[in-house]
């Protein structure tokens, strides 16, 4: 089995940022905001672009932007490395239509979450996924988000979904290394489907025992140094791992210092306007953090020697 397109090497390897979404107030992006990022991530050696993720504010934003979003990036990109477009939404036809606009402005697939508010049961979702595919002009991203979603890929779920050539992957970003294995279990019937780790922190762990690379968040503010990590772990160099998670562990201070769930991408939109990157703007019902989180954030970037 290959994918859909020539552009897209499956499976797909590496460091995937989920890109932030640069915002100049609530329905308008941060348009040289947006370049500067993309430039900055790409000069780190990153592996391709996830937009419209949860770290890019997808529910929050108006479907103009999105769409204008997507045309910017790929415009952006041209073609160095695959864009991914998530296209969840609680509406079917927004979805069809995100990925169509995906299609014609040059992404090379789409990423799918469970339809949120309404929880799905499992036969449910897997006939939610079937009836998708045929609207979807681009190839399929699973992206297991149980946290925000409140329902998670089951595994026979996604044994039954493995057999659609047109759906290629998952994001899992469950923390769930129990669960994660046993996707891995799953890949002897696909070998061209491609395992990424969400959460940053088990990125190693997850090449370890077999996943191909992450959608880490930090890789917005620090691309260089989690495509040191993928590539540390995939030759199992431990010694320059240990040092690299280090300077990791330090920089995700930045998701700690709100008090609030929303605070990762605070974290990480803020010190992106501190290194002169792009706007902090956040999406209501958030707001970007005050001076007194700013200052915290500004001395994380300074121990980590980015400021």
């Amino acid at each position: 089995m290959t994918s859909q397109t020539s552009s897209l090497t499956c499976p797909l390897q590496g460091i995937i940022p989920p890109l932030v979404t640069p915002m100049r107030d609530r329905d308008t992006l941060d348009v040289e905001g947006l370049q500067r990022l993309i430039e900055h991530v790409l000069a780190g050696g990153v592996h391709g672009l996830f937009i419209l993720g949860t770290t890019g504010e997808a529910p929050s934003l108006s479907y103009r932007v999105r769409r204008e979003l997507i045309e910017r990036v790929c415009h952006e990109v041209k073609d160095r490395v695959p864009v991914l477009v998530g296209i969840t939404d609680t509406a079917f036809t927004e979805s069809v239509h995100l990925a169509q606009h995906a299609a014609r402005v040059g992404a090379q697939a789409v990423v799918l979450a469970a339809p949120y508010y309404f929880p799905a049961g499992q036969p449910e979702l897997e006939e939610y996924v079937q009836h998708l595919l045929p609207e979807l002009p681009l190839p399929l991203f699973l992206y297991n988000m149980p946290a925000l979603t409140k329902v998670a890929f089951g595994l026979d779920t996604i044994e039954h979904l493995m057999q659609h050539d047109k759906i290629i992957g998952l994001k899992d970003s469950s923390a769930n290394m129990v669960y994660f294995k046993d996707v891995i279990h799953l890949m002897h019937q696909r070998k061209d489907w491609t395992l990424l780790m969400g959460p940053e922190e088990l990125l190693a762990e997850s090449i370890w025992a077999g996943g191909h690379g992450g959608v880490s968040g930090g890789a917005n503010i620090w691309p260089s140094l989690f495509v040191d990590i993928f590539n540390a772990a995939k030759c199992d160099d431990r010694e320059a791992l240990a040092r690299l998670q280090e300077k990791a562990f330090v920089l995700k201070k930045l998701y700690q210092i709100g008090r609030h769930p929303s605070s990762l991408i605070k974290g990480i939109k803020c010190a992106l306007s501190l290194l002169n990157l792009c706007s902090d703007f956040i999406a209501e019902p958030f707001h970007h953090f005050r001076e007194p989180e700013r200052q915290k954030v500004k001395k994380v970037l300074e121990e980590t020697g980015l400021l």
